[in-house]
């Protein structure tokens, strides 16, 4: 496990929102830690180291809580809508060697044929992978592929030790031409439509009154 993940936890005895307020305005987030059939542990961690190592997916932190370490997976960030700023954290136990099921980011690379634009149907996969070693990504290449190429998710390459939990024919990414619409004609064809309908309205008190 790297250091950097090596985020001190302090025990939190004061609840409520007034208290959850002094814990970030001292530069701290107040989180949870559950798992492995142990009751929750109320901490507060640093807000701007935790902020920085969260910035990638399924973040696992080495939490130091008094003197002992425990590897925790970052399951839910809680933000303010407005400011962004992280309000709270909820963290899952894991242990080395352990199987986890995270969702990992899709990320695409390479051009489809020209004139052809690659639509990606499914931004996550969901795998099952060791809590110590989740992949930030799963690349797909659209590199060369042609209009109707279509890639489930049982096509996808997956990282080594990574086993798909997501259906595997889920589409994940679809290869076509984007339809020209011309507007300009639309407004034309209503117009002699308008026009026909008129001229069948026109005919017929002629008819009747014959």
């Amino acid at each position: 496990m790297d250091d950097d993940n090596k985020v001190i936890a302090e025990a939190r005895e004061s609840f409520g929102k007034g208290a959850a307020r002094k814990i970030r305005a001292a530069g701290k987030i107040p989180a949870v830690v559950y798992g492995h059939g142990t009751e929750p542990q109320h901490v507060t961690l640093p807000a701007h180291q935790v902020g920085l190592l969260i910035r990638k997916a399924n973040a696992v932190l080495d939490l130091q809580i008094g003197g002992k370490s425990q590897l925790a997976l970052v399951k839910d960030v809680q933000k303010d809508p407005v400011h962004q700023i992280i309000e709270h954290l909820d963290l899952i136990v894991v242990k080395k060697g352990e199987k986890v099921q995270v969702e990992v980011p899709v990320h695409l690379e390479g051009e489809p044929v020209a004139g052809t634009i690659a639509d990606l149907d499914s931004h996550t996969l969901s795998l099952e992978v060791e809590a110590t070693h989740i992949p930030e990504n799963v690349v797909v290449s659209v590199e060369g592929l042609e209009e109707g190429t279509q890639i489930h998710a049982k096509d996808v390459e997956l990282p080594k030790g990574a086993t798909l939990v997501t259906d595997g024919d889920a589409l994940v990414v679809n290869v076509h031409t984007p339809q020209k619409v011309d507007l300009g004609e639309e407004p034309a064809e209503a117009a002699e439509g308008e026009a026909a309908e008129g001229e069948a309205a026109e005919e017929a008190p002629a008819e009747s009154a014959e």
